[in-house]
């Protein structure tokens, strides 16, 4: 059983109707390809806060809803799913979410993820946040969704993969290139495929492509595409290290049971672990009185020991720039006594 997946690299714009008739240009070359799921970038169909929309007011939330309708109506004609990046409104005064719409291959908007980790300026002056993971399932397959900034929220990823997700949909709009490794990563710890789908504006960071679940980078857009394919195979001889050891072997070791069974109760081994310190020739053990006297003589032992920890049994001083060093950063005689004692805990 396999499916075949697309991710998308399209130029998105604050124009509804524009990005809808590229959006339905692109299904249908998916659908061509014999992809069963068509991939877009983050708030691709209503244009994306803060880089096209400064205001939601200048957002023309009924074409929206428009190209919503057409694409169900076209993903049905198709027989392909469409994960569509845009902002879906609520009632004002309240803001809109960052969502992905999954639309499925009989025309139907099943699910609808609303991005949980916001940035702080999409938090504070653009959107309202989602709490919930969304999965859904195509041939066999199951799907989970992500959207740009969360790439830097493990536990959202980790999450993904206990709810047994073969490949996550990450829509992003990045302003780095380091999001593709994070993306990557994230791949190859959780042992499941990867789409990323960016818009064309940064394709100079890095391109739209999907991640295998070894980690490996499959297949990027390239230029003038606008579109890649790739097939998810759980039964490909290269991922078997991947899907059917190192994904099963993580699960167990993250539950812990196989740790605790061996867990091992030695106290009889737990003594300090004592070092004697070897005394420079010359050393005498100071005698315990009191005052002044009797202190300069302590200070002046604890210099000695110092002193041969720190410069060697052969008496010689170091260079001065090292004594320099050490006087700079302030080392006392209690660190020098320990600074190559790798039992000592400061």
């Amino acid at each position: 059983m396999t499916v075949q997946v697309a991710t998308t690299q399209p130029a998105g714009s604050a124009d509804a109707g524009d990005n809808g008739r590229m959006a339905r240009t692109l299904m249908r070359r998916a659908a061509a390809a014999n992809a069963r799921l068509v991939h877009f970038p983050e708030g691709f169909l209503s244009g994306y806060a803060k880089e096209q929309i400064a205001n939601w007011d200048d957002v023309n939330w009924a074409a929206v809803r428009d190209k919503l309708e057409e694409f169900a109506e076209l993903s049905a004609e198709l027989g392909i799913w469409t994960v569509m990046g845009s902002a879906h409104p609520l009632t004002p005064p309240h803001r809109p979410h960052n969502s992905l719409y999954v639309i499925s291959d009989q025309g139907q908007v099943v699910a609808r993820y609303d991005k949980r980790y916001c940035s702080n300026t999409e938090i504070t002056h653009f959107y309202t946040p989602g709490f919930e993971p969304v999965v859904f399932e195509v041939d066999g397959y199951r799907f989970g969704c992500a959207i740009c900034i969360e790439v830097n929220f493990p536990q959202l990823f980790a999450e993904y993969e206990r709810l047994g997700v073969d490949c996550l949909l990450l829509s992003a709009w990045p302003i780095d290139s380091i999001l593709f490794v994070k993306a990557q990563a994230h791949a190859a710890i959780n042992n499941y495929w990867l789409s990323l789908s960016v818009p064309e504006q940064s394709a100079d960071l890095k391109r739209s492509a999907i991640i295998g679940p070894d980690g490996s980078h499959l297949i990027s857009v390239d230029p003038p595409a606008e579109l890649a394919v790739v097939t998810l195979d759980r039964r490909a001889p290269e991922f078997h290290i991947a899907l059917d050891l190192a994904r099963p072997w993580r699960a167990e070791a993250n539950n812990g049971d196989i740790y605790r069974r061996r867990r091992v109760d030695d106290s009889a081994q737990r003594r300090p672990n004592l070092r004697v310190v070897q005394q420079p020739s010359g050393y005498r053990q100071p005698k315990e009185h009191t005052g002044k006297g009797s202190m300069k003589r302590l200070s002046a032992s604890v210099r000695a020991v110092a002193d041969h920890r720190y410069w060697g049994s052969s008496g010689h001083r170091p260079h001065a720039s090292r004594r320099g060093a050490a006087q700079a950063s302030g080392e006392s005689a209690s660190h020098l006594l320990h600074h190559d004692d790798p039992h000592h805990r400061t």
